[in-house]
């Protein structure tokens, strides 16, 4: 038996890295799995391996900046699952290492969009579920980027992370009263473009790591999807409101 046998969870930008690593983590504890991202190949792919060790999982297109893609995602878990009770938002487009002068108004408002634009649109639309089921867990994602001494080339990527914030204090807030918890995690951890940047510059990849008082990269199932399962299972009952950092001691956040 698992935590959380019986709840089912929107996963988004579950085909690869973070996304990944926690519907795995999630599968393991139990849950029942829609996954949607961009590349329904890459969504697909992990839903059949899931599916293979025995998981009750569905994958779907879905672009976190459409929303009508939100409206669908959440309608097509309904009616294969009979409800939601766990969102994860973690689909974003980001740009980083960018200084301001150098960041296009189209690059800022894609990330506005695929960040706080889509987190509220998923949160509003599973609400009604949640409420109707006897209450939920949502996780929104942050950045250890927004607590950095040196905010050089991280303002607009660490701004719509922390509006990301915002909402999910003022969602746990308003929604209390119906039993959903919304909390927010900040991750550093090994992903496909983390990969790629480090090939591209391994010295910065390097210092950056050495800011980490563990002094690794995270995993992106062992470290970020099992602190996923305990911030969406029973043991967290009377958290919300909150920004864990899962950075190894990159960032303290108040």
């Amino acid at each position: 038996m698992g935590i959380l046998d019986g709840k089912v969870a929107i996963v988004t930008g579950a085909g690869q890295g973070v996304g990944k690593g926690i519907a795995e983590a999630l599968a393991e504890a139990g849950a029942t799995l829609m996954l949607s991202g961009r590349t329904l190949s890459k969504v697909e792919k992990v839903a059949a391996e899931l599916a293979a060790k025995g998981t009750r999982v569905k994958a779907i297109h879905a672009d976190v900046m459409k929303a009508e893609d939100i409206e669908s995602n959440v309608a097509q878990t309904v009616e294969a699952f009979g409800g939601v009770d766990i969102l994860i938002n973690n689909a974003q487009t980001v740009y980083t290492t960018i200084p301001l002068l150098e960041t296009t108004d189209q690059m800022f408002d894609e990330m506005y969009q695929s960040g706080p634009l889509a987190s509220f649109r998923y949160m509003k639309a599973c609400h009604p579920h949640m409420k109707q089921r006897g209450g939920g867990a949502i996780v929104n994602f942050a950045t250890a980027s927004s607590q950095r001494w040196d905010m050089a080339g991280y303002g607009p990527y660490a701004g719509v992370k922390q509006c990301i914030r915002s909402l999910t204090r003022a969602a746990a807030a308003e929604w209390g009263k119906d039993n959903i918890r919304i909390n927010t995690i900040a991750p550093y951890s090994l992903t496909p473009a983390l990969e790629e940047w480090i090939k591209f510059a391994p010295e910065d990849a390097k210092k950056i790591t050495s800011e980490v008082a563990l002094g690794r990269i995270g995993d992106p199932k062992d470290d970020i999807g099992r602190a996923v399962v305990f911030l969406v299972g029973p043991d967290s009952h009377y958290l919300t409101g909150s920004t864990m950092p899962l950075d190894g001691g990159m960032a303290n956040f108040g």
